[in-house]
């Protein structure tokens, strides 16, 4: 498989820091989603608008795929913490185009969007401090994924941003059966007890900016350390120059207006999206 490197986003020990910087169509086995298609390189891409719920928390997300796929593997995106935006749903889509299921989690309930750093950060908040909230409203993501006919529920894999790529590392600590777990600039210190042999199921795959300001050295130290002893199966890498955030088009505008420590970096976005789709390949073998 694959051997130890080196990456990351947000940290509870820096959530201050952080909190400022991701119609059942015929085919679905749920009637109440509704569904669009678009045309990419003549490949004909069905895009729905998701609803879900869990217990009396309603979800609203969005989910995309091949026209015409069948037994496709699942990404799940978990989002910055911004919610399910234009950005996730643009990342949603170019899964799709890979021949994936993708679809977005809406960690937050009820489509939630947050536009300025305190509201973002009063909604995720909650679940850096609950892992179990978080997995809880994962979950629920996981089960409606599972519900389409296009899927392979056995072929199931969760992308990050930011705060997604923390919540992800998270699910994957938790033991959730999972094929692989890749985090872009996600916070490492998920608050939980460390890794133990055995505990983590998914291989890992941490991209992460080396002069994010968001990420000490320090948690990037630790996480390796915890992984290594748990002897999990991750590959981390580090983009020198890149900072929080460095795969959002809008970081640079968000980091000015907000004057925050987070940019875009197109050299290391292109990379970290090609070790992606390298990663996707192989823990599918598709």
């Amino acid at each position: 498989m694959m051997k130890s490197f080196k990456i990351a986003c947000f940290s509870l020990s820096i959530i201050a820091l952080s909190l400022l910087s991701c119609n059942g169509n015929n085919n679905s086995k749920n009637e109440s989603d509704s569904d669009a298609m678009s045309t990419t390189d003549s490949t004909v891409i069905t895009e729905l608008a998701v609803d879900y719920s869990a217990g009396d928390q309603t979800f609203k997300s969005y989910a995309a795929y091949k026209e015409g796929g069948e037994n496709l593997p699942v990404v799940l995106v978990v989002p910055e913490w911004w919610g399910v935006n234009d950005y996730t749903r643009s990342r949603v889509k170019q899964l799709a185009e890979l021949g994936y299921f993708a679809m977005a989690v809406d960690m937050y309930g009820d489509g939630k969007t947050a536009d300025d750093p305190a509201t973002a950060g009063e909604l995720a908040t909650p679940f850096y401090k609950d892992a179990q909230l978080a997995r809880k409203h994962f979950e629920a993501a996981l089960e409606k994924a599972k519900s389409f006919n296009q899927v392979d529920s056995s072929k199931i894999a969760a992308i990050g941003y930011c705060f997604g790529g923390s919540m992800v590392l998270n699910m994957a600590r938790l033991g959730l059966d999972l094929k692989g777990v890749v985090s872009f600039h996600g916070g490492l210190n998920g608050g939980l007890p460390p890794a133990q042999k055995g505990s983590i199921k998914a291989a890992l795959l941490v991209l992460h900016g080396e002069a994010d300001s968001m990420v000490p050295e320090e948690e990037v130290k630790a996480f390796k350390k915890e992984m290594d002893e748990a002897e999990v199966n991750y590959k981390f890498i580090g983009y020198p120059g890149a900072k929080h955030a460095f795969t959002n088009p809008n970081a640079t505008a968000v980091g000015q207006k907000h004057n925050i420590d987070v940019a875009y970096d197109e050299t290391a976005d292109k990379a970290s999206w090609e070790e992606l789709v390298s990663f996707l390949s192989s823990v599918f073998q598709y």
